[in-house]
């Protein structure tokens, strides 16, 4: 079956431009990167937000902002269409979002945790997603303060993904359940 599958070039990809995907709407979710040391994890983030039109990324702590180097490298660009806002204290933006109705969703291998298989989003409902420090994790405090808490599972040695693999598995997963790509569930 030589030549069944041709690579499609980017203009036939019908993607939006960065000011329709402005004006688009986006699902009802953020992420919120609860002091990511690395640009380049945090580059492939807004790459990931902006795939599946989340509607912003939360930076908190010593996370980068998109005037770095690092994240416009991996980024390609996610930097300028995503919606971003930065917060010193990861804690104060929770508490902020909850205020606003916003359930939070920590992303962190935990007691009590929801595989993420179990994950039930309501489309009527606001989420952030919290995706914690490459060596900590979500901070204590902040799973605390969350609604639920979600684990990806694993199956091998290790016991972690990267955050950016983590960002894009839950990302899917929830774009999936929220724009209704799985109707069978």
């Amino acid at each position: 079956m030589e030549g069944q599958f041709r690579k499609l070039f980017d203009d036939e990809l019908g993607r939006m431009d960065g000011e329709e995907f402005k004006r688009s709407e986006k699902l009802p979710a953020v992420v919120v990167l609860d002091n990511i040391r690395s640009g380049l994890n945090v580059g492939s983030i807004f790459r990931t937000c902006d795939a599946f039109r989340f509607e912003k990324i939360i930076l908190c702590g010593i996370c980068g902002t998109p005037s770095s180097a690092d994240i416009h490298k991996t980024a390609l660009g996610a930097e300028f269409s995503m919606a971003w806002e930065y917060c010193k204290s990861t804690v104060e933006e929770i508490v902020r979002l909850k205020r606003e109705g916003v359930h939070i969703v920590s992303v962190e291998q935990a007691e009590n945790s929801t595989k993420l298989q179990d994950l039930r989003l309501d489309r009527n409902a606001r989420y952030a997603f919290i995706f914690g420090n490459e060596v900590d994790g979500v901070q204590q405090d902040v799973l605390d303060m969350s609604d639920s808490c979600i684990e990806i599972p694993q199956f091998g040695t290790k016991h972690s993904f990267n955050v950016s693999v983590s960002a894009g598995i839950v990302c899917w997963e929830a774009a999936k359940q929220l724009i209704n790509l799985n109707p069978q569930n």
